[in-house]
């Protein structure tokens, strides 16, 4: 039984953080992307929201302690989910690493069942390919799925309700009602907006 929560997060602060620290890291060869940063998000937002990290077993909630997020993607004639484990933990290159080295294998069909299987929660971002926004199927036993649309420039109300503008993403957050239902839900997603809209809080 799904439901779905939307809310529409400012990336302004996130994407001058993303390319100082870019600039940083270029002799070490990393170069964060903004997904990297969503997979740090909702790992965090998970520990932040802990009822929310869970699965529906057959008959109950079963609760993780760890944040173990799936990304989905895209291979020819289908798409596979790897699992980030215990991502809550991982540096943000280190996610980005661990990130590109599972999307390759899964696009070469060399992934172990083991790296696929799991988690509680999964990601599927289409910003990529230029998608403003969408609604995300939950993969079973994950009990959620975030929905990623491509962020823009586009006119916002500021603090003072002057007109300005801002990089604007737009999220659905496509949930499992047996699991999380919808206060649950709405403090999971605001959890992850918090922390893309506050970047630095995520290396705390």
């Amino acid at each position: 039984p799904h439901f779905y929560l939307r809310r529409d997060i400012h990336l302004d602060a996130l994407m001058k953080f993303r390319s100082q620290l870019n600039k940083q890291l270029e002799s070490r060869g990393v170069k964060l992307s903004v997904n990297d940063f969503i997979i740090k998000a909702c790992a965090l937002a998970l520990q932040q929201v802990p009822e929310a990290n869970a699965v529906w077993a057959n008959d109950r909630t079963l609760k993780f302690e760890k944040s173990d997020v799936a990304v989905a993607v895209a291979i020819e004639g289908g798409l596979f989910t790897p699992v980030l484990r215990d991502s809550e933990m991982k540096s943000l290159s280190a996610l980005s690493t661990e990130m590109k080295d599972l999307a390759t294998r899964a696009r070469d069909r060399k992934l172990a069942p083991h790296e696929y299987v799991g988690g509680s929660f999964a990601i599927s971002n289409l910003g990529m390919f230029g998608i403003d926004n969408f609604d995300a199927i939950i993969n079973p036993p994950h009990s959620a799925i975030l929905a990623v649309g491509a962020g823009a420039k586009k006119p916002v109300v500021g603090a003072d309700g002057e007109i300005t503008t801002a990089i604007v993403m737009s999220t659905t957050l496509s949930v499992d009602h047996r699991v999380i239902d919808g206060a649950l839900g709405a403090n999971l997603l605001n959890a992850i907006k918090d922390n893309l809209e506050n970047p630095l809080t995520m290396l705390a």
